[in-house]
């Protein structure tokens, strides 16, 4: 009975060692991006993004709420206005249905006023998901080019297209047939 129960031990532990597997991530996306009336910290503007993608992990759609106040130090090579991105988090949901969860860790933004757009980089930690994404664990960064469309009245951008890429190594990800290794 100890010697089945050694070895049914093991095979877990093996198995759990295939689905606990480092994947490198890189995942394309587009969107859009407005200010929401949420109110995430004080003295901060919250930004609703909804984007669409795919890569590594498969197509993607990922909706989030993050926070954008004053930069204490604005970004390198930023000669432009800044931002510092604070609290935040999102969900990315992939057609399998499973869902990747992640809260923004650190970012920060450079606003080019001549050209009419800012770039971003936001860091995220993976706090879990559902489905493949159960127990994921790791972080992903995001880069974005970020232009408006539509101003509002004060003139400040109340709308706007977002593009680029995330990209890291995720930790804890099921690797199987669900995977599609779409490399960009």
């Amino acid at each position: 009975m100890k010697h089945i129960a050694t070895v049914a031990l093991m095979l877990n532990l093996g198995v759990a060692g295939v689905y606990a597997q480092e994947k490198p991530v890189k995942m394309k996306f587009s969107g859009t991006n407005m200010p929401s009336t949420i109110n995430l910290q004080p003295n901060t503007h919250t930004g609703n993004t909804q984007l669409a993608g795919k890569g590594t992990l498969g197509a993607f759609t990922f909706h989030e709420l993050q926070d954008h106040g004053p930069s204490p130090e604005p970004p390198s090579g930023c000669s432009g206005p800044s931002f510092a991105v604070g609290a935040g988090a999102g969900v990315f949901r992939f057609q399998d249905e499973s869902l990747l969860i992640v809260t923004v860790m650190d970012g920060s933004g450079c606003i080019n006023p001549a050209a009419m757009y800012a770039t971003q980089t936001v860091t995220y930690q993976i706090t879990g998901g559902t489905g493949r994404f159960t127990g994921a664990s790791g972080d992903l960064t995001m880069t974005a080019t970020i232009a408006p469309v539509l101003r509002d009245a004060s003139g400040a951008p109340a709308f706007g297209t977002i593009m680029r890429e995330f990209e890291s190594t995720v930790f804890g990800v099921a690797t199987g047939e669900e995977d599609q290794d779409e490399q960009q």
